[in-house]
């Protein structure tokens, strides 16, 4: 089997999770890196013996198809639409854009070049999310009715090396957040038809108590408290709340209730966990997991499934238009609260097909 090449721009905290998952894919192969930091870019290329270099060189490599952007959110779309025109696939990190408008920039510009654009989180093809999926479409639950998610934690700045980015625009809980929430939702129960939000910022500046920047205040410019209720197309009502000023809780990361049954879905940030369902009247159960890709970190299998597709010419699961539906519905929780209404959501986007049941680590189908 072809191998399809792989570049990555952005040599962060966040890149080593995708370096070492993209080994077990053999679909694919990361052929480059570079980073405006050039130090940083080759720390990481000796790390895991690969090429370092400026991101013009990289986008002018042929032995690479697919750009992987984990670049900070503001540098989404400019890196984004950089990788496009340099005739090249892109997969970026989440958000797609910081807001609506920038990332329909990028999906307009992929279809005048007929490229394709994947975005994370790609957690929700792990093995617990695909189980969920599986069970609610074979009727586990009966309809779902109604749910819950809920993030919530301190802030960032109590771990982050750099966590001033979380707080500036393009930042705070539901984007930083709110993608592998509503991205599992909307492969469970469909597209989000409106939103209802309120927000807070209690704080205007935050206190780092990580290193190397223990003791600095840094800026908040967006809510650090989100909370309101998704509706879905199909008719079920789920409340959220995506929050950095929750010191602890109790909450399900996400609970899904049918009008037979309920379901306990896992972290939506990790590819596997348990998944419980209680029928009418009964106690959860613990269900067996029916896919694989539950046991470590596989922060990449999105683009794995994209350098399949390529090869098969099938659509991708992590798509930048579930990502642009999922931007729009995250960007829907300010102007509700900003506006005091409810906020419809214009792009429909289809669930995307679940994977396989069955398949072994590495394996896309």
């Amino acid at each position: 089997m072809r191998k399809v090449g792989i570049g990555i721009i952005g040599c962060g905290v966040i890149s080593t999770a995708y370096l070492k998952a993209a080994q077990r894919f053999p679909v694919m192969e990361v052929r480059a890196l570079a980073d405006m930091r050039s130090d940083v870019a080759e720390r990481q290329g000796a790390a895991f013996n690969l090429p370092a270099m400026r991101v013009d060189q990289l986008l002018k490599r042929d032995d690479v198809e697919i750009v992987v952007n984990l670049t900070v959110p503001l540098a989404h779309t400019d890196v984004s639409l950089a990788v496009l025109n340099a005739g090249k696939h892109v997969h970026s990190e989440k958000p797609l854009g910081i807001n609506v408008a920038e990332a329909r920039k990028v999906m307009d510009l992929a279809a005048q070049k007929n490229l394709r654009v994947g975005c994370a989180p790609d957690t929700f093809l792990g093995g617990g999310h695909q189980t969920a999926r599986k069970l609610i479409d074979d009727g586990a639950i009966g309809t779902p009715v109604a749910g819950s998610a809920f993030f919530g934690c301190p802030g960032h700045e109590r771990w982050h090396p750099a966590p001033g980015f979380y707080y500036l625009r393009g930042g705070g809980p539901m984007l930083d957040m709110g993608p592998y929430y509503i991205t599992d939702l909307v492969q469970l129960l469909g597209p989000v038809a409106s939103v209802m939000g309120s927000t807070a910022r209690p704080r205007s500046e935050r206190l780092v108590t990580s290193q190397p920047m223990n003791g600095a205040l840094i800026p908040v410019e967006v809510a650090t408290h989100v909370a309101g209720t998704l509706e879905f197309e199909s008719g079920a009502v789920v409340s959220i709340t995506m929050s950095f000023d929750v010191p602890k809780h109790r909450h399900a990361p996400i609970e899904i209730y049918g009008d037979k049954g309920s379901m306990l879905v896992p972290d939506p940030n990790r590819f596997g966990g348990e998944v419980q369902v209680a029928k009418t009247g009964g106690e959860f159960e613990t269900m067996p997991l029916t896919h694989g890709h539950v046991e470590g970190e596989f922060r990449s299998i999105g683009v794995a499934d994209m350098a399949s597709a390529i090869l098969n010419n099938r659509p991708h699961r992590a798509s930048g238009a579930l990502a642009f539906h999922v931007l729009e519905v995250m960007e829907a929780f300010q102007i509700s609260a900003d506006e005091g209404r409810r906020v419809k959501i214009e792009n429909r986007v289809e669930r995307p097909a679940m994977l396989p049941a069955g398949r072994e680590t590495g394996q896309i189908d």
